[in-house]
């Protein structure tokens, strides 16, 4: 790992792994693949062009797209000249589009297809820097505005011809120049572009894989957005740079389906993909015969004893290792199967991964490593180990990395990997970043006696009832998001007298209970309005309380007739709850509860 920036990575691996399957993506219903090599060519050519439409060292270029092959060669060229990657969600509408690519002065703007590339078409001409867009596909014609991906390769390919050399153009990179900018998807107000380095990705990079194992045998599913952080270092550089092969899923709703295509050995993923499964698999059961019932409950329990011991890199023994190998064959190779048969582990991170559902994968020998870090630290801070995984932390910090608490809880990080700070942002900066390099998380947490770290909230999400309890909604949260019933869900209750919260019905599962309980299903209004509904709901709800505080608890509910997405602007593009916006966007709704 003989590297300091992301070109001599880049070039690293493909002197070592040339003729190896880099990338795969489905064309027309089959998976079509690229080696490093050829990879490099395109990369090559790409920057080529690049070059020749002006891009020079330190110039800002956008990449805006969803996950595939040319998103990875469009960063690789972009760094490898000098330049830095303005990474941009492709959920994004044209006005927060503008935003990013004027406040980070974006010359260039690669984008996915003719849909991203309306988007900026609405505003180039209002945008100060932004001179082009490169289209990836070949449905625009070349014009002043738009050149397609290919007429800019073969700019690059004349270039090559007349000497130039993309090893050479990379030479002039060092470990302290900016590699990214990327924009935080605040909950209000403008989002804040985090600078990153070449040296804040490097040393994240392999300080992860000091702790969590990654080889050239690896298959990766690549599903979360590589506008993100998390996905960008370990989905991208990190696969990228022990050799793996990636494979580009079709879309977020062929996750499953793409998992039993391409046996992926690792994959990252929020918490999300993870309840889902688990509240698919119950819900099977809970319609399965009496036999397959007690036989899934009975394994579940062989499971966790046996756990105990795979949490710690161990095999059971004994009667317990007979045991779980007819658990295994009965019930555990079959869920192993629904995830493609090869995973040595998933790695989670983004939001809290419940307790519960780490240790039922874990019952089936299916290790959820579940990780934590913000962007503004590039992203890893801590992370479980395959030799000592521990639910309910998100695992030691990693090698370089510091973590202290301050004395109000709150999780204070410093190291290599920690951000240069927010572009044209020195206030926000110094609000976040002291000057002796502690970063602020805004986070509050906690470590346990083997030093792993426990988060327990947002320090500024904390609810602080009128009676003066404090309260963190968090656990409340994925309590109630385990049950196969509740999609989303946001507990509220800040300077109120009692807990309640918004819940977004898992409306898929909801109608299958509606059909089988003749109740109207006419549409989503009616049905949460349905006192059978209702009642359903309101046992659910009392189920998931039972763990919690009589103060914890939740009062009262509102079902909700639509759910959040990215593009109603309720979930950020990584699928967490935008808390502020739902607040803001449902105040009536919430003081209805509370004037009740």
């Amino acid at each position: 790992m003989s590297y300091t920036t992301i070109p001599e990575l880049f070039f690293n691996t493909i002197d070592q792994y040339g003729n190896h399957d880099a990338y795969y993506e489905k064309v027309d219903g089959k998976w079509v693949g690229l080696t490093f090599r050829e990879v490099y060519d395109h990369v090559n050519a790409f920057a080529g062009g690049l070059q020749s439409l002006g891009v020079a060292k330190d110039d800002k270029v956008a990449i805006l797209s969803t996950n595939n092959p040319r998103w990875s060669i469009s960063d690789y060229a972009i760094v490898c000249l000098g330049a830095v990657t303005v990474t941009v969600y492709p959920t994004l509408i044209s006005h927060q589009i503008k935003f990013i690519v004027d406040d980070s002065e974006t010359k260039l703007i690669v984008v996915e297809d003719e849909e991203q590339a309306q988007k900026v078409l609405e505003f180039i001409d209002n945008s100060p820097k932004l001179e082009k867009i490169i289209t990836m596909n070949d449905s625009l014609a070349d014009n002043e505005q738009v050149i397609t991906m290919s007429a800019v390769k073969e700019m690059g390919r004349k270039k090559i011809e007349e000497g130039f050399s993309i090893r050479e153009s990379s030479s002039c990179v060092r470990p302290e120049d900016l590699l990214t900018l990327i924009y935080t998807s605040g909950t209000t107000g403008n989002p804040k572009g985090v600078m990153l380095t070449h040296n804040n990705l490097v040393s994240n990079i392999k300080a992860g894989r000091k702790a969590i194992s990654v080889s050239e045998e690896d298959v990766f599913l690549s599903f979360l957005p590589l506008s993100h952080s998390f996905e960008r270092m370990v989905g991208h550089y990190t696969a990228f740079s022990a050799g793996s092969t990636v494979y580009y899923a079709e879309s977020i709703d062929t996750v499953a389906q793409n998992m039993m295509e391409v046996h992926p050995t690792v994959m990252t993923s929020v918490p999300r993909l993870y309840e889902k499964m688990y509240a698919k698999v119950l819900d099977k059961v809970s319609n399965d015969p009496p036999i397959r019932q007690k036989i899934f409950w009975w394994a579940l329990g062989v499971g966790a004893r046996a756990a105990k011991f795979l949490q710690r890199n161990q095999q059971p023994t004994g009667w317990l290792a007979f045991q779980f190998s007819i658990a295994n064959k009965l019930v555990f190779s079959k869920l192993k199967e629904r995830v493609g048969g090869r995973i040595r582990y998933f790695v989670s991170g983004g939001a809290p991964l419940s307790k519960d559902i780490g240790e039922f994968f874990a019952s089936a020998n299916i290790p959820i490593l579940e990780g934590y870090g913000l962007t503004e630290t590039s992203p890893v801070i801590t992370v479980n180990r395959i030799e000592l995984y521990k639910f309910g932390t998100v695992g030691p910090p990693i090698e370089g990395v510091e973590v202290k608490i301050a004395d109000d809880g709150e999780i204070l990080c410093r190291g290599e990997n920690v951000m240069k700070g927010y572009y044209n942002n020195p206030e926000a900066t110094a609000e976040v970043l002291e000057p002796d390099g502690w970063f602020h998380t805004g986070d509050i947490g906690e470590f346990d006696e083997d030093g792993y770290l426990r988060i327990t909230d947002r320090k500024k999400n904390l609810i602080v009832t009128s009676g003066g309890k404090n309260i963190a909604p968090a656990p409340l949260e994925n309590a109630l998001t385990k049950s196969k019933y509740i999609e989303q869900c946001l507990v509220i209750g800040d300077k109120r007298k009692f807990i309640s919260a918004l819940i977004v019905p898992s409306f898929e599962t909801l109608y299958e209970w509606a059909k089988a309980n003749n109740v109207s299903t006419d549409d989503h209004e009616q049905l949460v309005q349905n006192e059978k509904v209702q009642a359903l709901y309101n046992g659910v709800v009392e189920e998931a309380m039972q763990d919690f505080a009589r103060y914890e608890k939740v009062k009262k509910f509102v079902l909700m007739a639509q759910p959040w997405s990215i593009e109603t602007g309720e979930l950020t593009p990584k699928l967490s709850v935008k808390r502020k916006v739902v607040e803001s966007k449902y105040k009536e709704m919430i003081d209805q509860i509370y004037a009740e």
